[in-house]
């Protein structure tokens, strides 16, 4: 199990919380000694017109420290992606976050779709045809649903659910009724926590999400998988809920 991870991801590139001072720190704080890290190569101009129009592509390039961090997280996603097709789980531990960037727009801290640029490079080279992306983040990751929404290959689930008993079960309940795919892509926002905004998951929770995730993608997507981070504000259990959920995801 790799994270992937680049020193610029400490960088506070804007006024939003997922750009947050302190915010980063906290994970890497907790996955430090456990993991191997590994950094990412930025994304090209070619990898983001994978899911992108140019004119959303020239409008996030006009604002310079922001685009240098958003092609550095898309180039996370990417390599978690090619470490999963490889046989190696991966967690991109990457910002800014990207579930609400949309073909021609964005929105909700996110600037460009990582998990949809790295499962679209691993397409645009052949290398699978099929995809299945569950996205545990608090808000719908409308930008994700907008990319794929036409897709035959590729499906994107957002689970729901008014109590933490519910939530797990329908996932359970939604893996259990899948076909097979060539990969399993998370995007694997934190922001459910009961100490954060959703208010609602424990930090055991999203161990059990990951195992839950780990058994699908054995089962189902020839044991590949990879998360990348979106959502999770409160640093206080930002950390300890990741390394939970990656204690779950790995081998």
């Amino acid at each position: 199990m790799k994270i992937i991870f680049h020193q610029r991801f400490h960088e506070v590139y804007t006024y939003d919380p997922a750009s947050s001072e302190g915010r980063i720190e906290s994970i890497t704080g907790a996955l430090k000694g456990l993991y191997e890290f590994t950094e990412p190569e930025a994304a090209t101009e070619d990898d983001i017109l994978l899911v992108h129009g140019k004119p959303h592509f020239r409008s996030v390039s006009h604002e310079k420290r922001i685009y240098e961090i958003a092609i550095l997280a898309a180039g996370g996603a990417i390599k978690a992606a090619q470490l999963a097709f490889a046989g190696e789980p991966a967690f991109a531990l990457i910002r800014p976050p990207g579930h609400h960037a949309s073909p021609d727009s964005c929105w909700g801290f996110c600037y460009f779709n990582n998990i949809a640029i790295g499962v679209s490079n691993l397409i645009s080279q052949q290398k699978i045809k099929t995809a299945f992306i569950l996205d545990f983040d608090l808000h719908y990751g409308d930008g994700t649903a907008n990319i794929f929404g036409s897709s035959n290959t590729v499906d994107y689930f957002h689970p729901k659910g008014n109590f933490r008993t519910d939530f797990i079960e329908n996932i359970r309940k939604k893996l259990d009724n899948e076909r097979k795919y060539d990969i399993l892509a998370v995007s694997a926002g934190f922001d459910r926590h009961e100490d954060d905004w959703g208010g609602m998951l424990t930090t055991e929770d999203y161990k059990t999400i990951g195992l839950l995730l780990k058994e699908f993608a054995i089962k189902n997507c020839k044991e590949r998988r990879f998360a990348v981070l979106e959502g999770g504000y409160n640093h206080n259990v930002l950390g300890l809920n990741v390394r939970n959920f990656i204690e779950g995801f790995r081998d």
